[in-house]
């Protein structure tokens, strides 16, 4: 007894989404927004960088401070306030404290920049500020609050939260002996602890901050390179879509191919001749001295191609030659609208005075 045992990919029916997703369908998420972007990354590394600044910038930091406020204090304090003399007291107010948060404002853009473009290149699009109704729906705003990506988010913040607060109890914890003695210290003193505990603290916090984004933004990808899966008959989909359904371009090819055929059988009349193998090949020449260098192929064909031409050629009185090398050579060497090889011009002419005397005694 033979066994018959037949595959049946079940894929194809529950449209199970497995494979990854085609670089057509990557681009089309791109156009409408949809990139692996975490929003933590740009946030972190600012913090980050920002107090890394007040480390290697401290003395300009304090410059600034203190001839801001050592201004104030020392020559504009006690001045009288006149509306001559108050636009030009908060604009170089103003102007000290732009000089003071210039290298901040700096840090930030710059680290922003290259924070989102780190993750997602250049990319302008307008799709995500569309109004879409969807998004109103209160079902699926509700299916969102206990989706997975809610509790991600959720365990995220709680670790962050977590985080932040082991490492300031830690700090506190390791300064407490010299947070107790601070009473005996000048005030200079106590500003110049506090900063440095801040800076450390801030730098700290930013690390792991940074570290956190870090892994949210490869959940983010996972959960990006999931939204974009595709099902197998997805992948077929898009193939016909992108290349054409064979069977409607093979119909566009058999239309394409009849509409050349009924063109060249339109040009037949016009010959001067038509060459015959004398069964399986037809070639028919056209030549008007007056206007062409070199007879031309006006129609050519095969077997059933070749008795229409032929057929065509007696309705209209086109006179037929036979001659089988000549009939070959230009069926393999010619295409319509090709002017006839040199090498076969003598053949050919020989074929035409010939046709021509035949016209002259009719």
């Amino acid at each position: 007894m033979v066994n018959y045992r037949w595959t049946l990919d079940l894929q194809l029916f529950s449209g199970e989404k497995t494979e990854r997703a085609t670089p057509k369908k990557r681009q089309e998420a791109r156009k409408k927004g949809q990139t692996a972007k975490s929003q933590e990354v740009p946030g972190a590394l600012i913090l980050f960088f920002v107090f890394l600044s007040f480390m290697m910038l401290g003395g300009y930091y304090k410059s600034r401070i203190m001839h801001l406020f050592g201004s104030l204090f020392e020559q504009k304090l006690l001045m009288e306030v006149t509306s001559e003399n108050v636009v030009t007291l908060f604009a170089d107010l103003m102007m000290q404290g732009f000089m003071l948060l210039a290298p901040i404002f700096a840090i930030a853009v710059l680290v922003a920049v290259i924070g989102n473009y780190a993750q997602i290149g250049i990319m302008f699009t307008a799709e995500p500020l569309k109004l879409k109704m969807n998004k109103l729906n209160p079902i699926s705003g509700f299916k969102q609050i206990f989706s997975m990506h809610s509790l991600v988010e959720f365990v995220k913040n709680v670790l962050k939260l977590v985080l932040i607060g082991f490492i300031v109890y830690s700090v506190i914890r390791r300064e407490m002996g010299s947070i107790m003695q601070l009473a005996s210290v000048p005030i200079d003193g106590i500003f110049s602890y506090i900063s440095d505990v801040t800076i450390r603290l801030g730098v700290e916090i930013g690390a792991i901050l940074a570290i956190l984004a870090l892994f949210d933004y490869m959940y983010k990808r996972y959960e990006h390179e999931k939204s974009l899966r595709m099902s197998k008959q997805d992948i077929k989909d898009e193939y016909k879509k992108s290349e054409g359904d064979p069977l409607v371009k093979s119909k566009i090819k058999e239309r394409q191919r009849r509409m050349a055929l009924q063109r060249m059988m339109q040009d037949v009349p016009r010959a001067d001749v038509v060459i015959t193998n004398p069964t399986h090949f037809a070639i028919a020449l056209q030549y008007d001295g007056a206007k062409m260098e070199a007879p031309k192929v006006i129609a050519k064909g095969m077997d059933f191609v070749a008795l229409r031409i032929k057929e065509v050629a007696k309705e209209h009185g086109v006179i037929m030659m036979e001659n089988r090398p000549l009939a070959r050579a230009l069926y393999d060497r010619t295409e319509i609208g090709d002017s006839v090889p040199a090498d076969l011009f003598q053949a050919v002419a020989e074929v035409l005075a010939y046709v021509y005397k035949l016209k002259k005694k009719v």
